[in-house]
């Protein structure tokens, strides 16, 4: 890592590392919410990020003889364990004893059985700030259920990596799925709890439904503060290098590119056997429990190490990087094939896929989203939280 980098990384570290110290989620500020926990039996949506200070939320409440019915677990389960992708079946949490549901795969909202005898749902879960992240999915799914068999939902709200700044198109309802359901952008801007307030407040439920919510917001934070995620929130999401890069990388995966998969640098670089131009070299393998089956499995890769990108350069730029994905596609041998079809719900509209097909540059495609967000940052104006 040049000189250059490495100071200004870790000058990034010990700012962010002051503003964690100060900023309490609302996990942790406990008084505010304790007192609606008594006397009523509760289920919590909650993952391995799902923590005050080092101790886990579920054995936190426990100790506390809050009554918890059953936990519900999003992609890559309750202790985070799963590959993207993967099926987490349901089960019994070894330490506790408690009754796990899993909402991925064909079961993603909680039904009325499974929610038999709870009194209020808490939704606990570290967010990135991307729309095609799926824990913010599971939340919508999450207020749905709440909405149809009114039971109340609480929100524990915890700092945005990448709410500093709002960028990328805003999705088209046809391309609505798992990986984006909501017509906001690629980059939203909103702590979990300010997006839970708008899709209550926009009627994005289920036939417009309004779900019973309650927020407890963190304090002494602001959406310019920086935050470096303590716990990492999956398993390819390993460092803060990767969370500011997955806005730009994560559109990859719908392409024929890897970006790292099956590496020590998952989301920190892009490459494919095919490329024969670049400047770093990687063979993706099996990981158990961060890339089960990689792309390009035991085959070398060449491509670019953006790592220090990552640290240096992402975070300032506060904006998607399109040259990657733009340079890859017009240097593609192979340029039918480049795309594949996950790339339109990735990016919530065919436009992106079209307008780089047409060779449009990255500021004319840029161009293209800012009518959409000014409306969109309008809105968002109402359910923000904090300055």
């Amino acid at each position: 890592m040049p000189q250059k980098v490495y100071c200004f990384f870790l000058c990034l570290l010990f700012g962010a590392f002051m503003a964690n110290a100060q900023i309490q989620t609302g996990a942790e500020r406990s008084q505010l919410y304790l007192p609606e926990l008594q006397n009523k039996r509760i289920a919590l949506v909650v993952n391995q990020t799902s923590t005050i200070g080092s101790t886990h939320l579920v054995d936190s409440l426990l100790r506390l003889k809050v009554n918890i019915g059953v936990l519900f677990a999003p992609e890559h389960g309750f202790r985070g364990h799963a590959s993207a992708g993967t099926t987490v079946q349901n089960g019994v949490d070894e330490k506790t004893g408690l009754k796990i549901i899993s909402l991925y795969g064909s079961h993603k909202k909680p039904t009325a059985a499974d929610l038999n005898n709870i009194d209020l749902i808490v939704f606990d879960i570290q967010d990135v700030g991307v729309r095609f992240y799926t824990y913010i999915s599971t939340m919508h799914y999450i207020m749905e259920a709440g909405a149809e068999n009114h039971i109340p939902v609480m929100v524990l709200d915890r700092p945005n990596p990448n709410g500093h700044y709002v960028d990328g198109p805003v999705l088209d309802t046809l391309f609505r799925s798992f990986v984006g359901m909501h017509p906001i952008p690629l980059v939203h801007g909103c702590t979990v709890g300010e997006l839970a307030k708008m899709i209550n407040g926009q009627g994005w439920l289920k036939g417009g439904k309004v779900c019973d919510l309650k927020v407890i917001p963190c304090a002494n934070y602001t959406h310019q503060t920086p935050y470096v995620l303590p716990i990492k929130p999956s398993p390819n999401l390993q460092t803060q290098s990767a969370i500011y890069l997955y806005p730009s990388l994560g559109l990859f995966e719908g392409t024929v590119m890897s970006i790292g998969q099956g590496t020590n640098k998952p989301y920190q670089c892009f490459g494919s056997p095919a490329m024969d131009w670049g400047n770093w070299q990687f063979t993706p393998v099996s990981i158990p429990g961060v890339a089960e089956k990689p792309k390009f499995q035991g085959l070398p890769c060449t491509g670019f190490d953006l790592t220090d990108y990552g640290f240096n350069k992402a975070y300032p730029a506060s904006r998607i990087n399109l040259d990657w994905l733009i340079m890859s596609y017009q240097l593609s041998k192979n340029k039918p094939a480049f795309f594949n079809d996950f790339i339109d719900k990735l990016a919530g509209t065919s436009k992106l896929r079209q307008e780089i097909i047409a060779g449009q540059t990255a500021e004319s495609i840029r161009n293209s989203w800012q009518n959409e967000l000014k409306t969109y940052n309008t809105m968002r104006k109402a359910y923000l939280l904090y300055p």
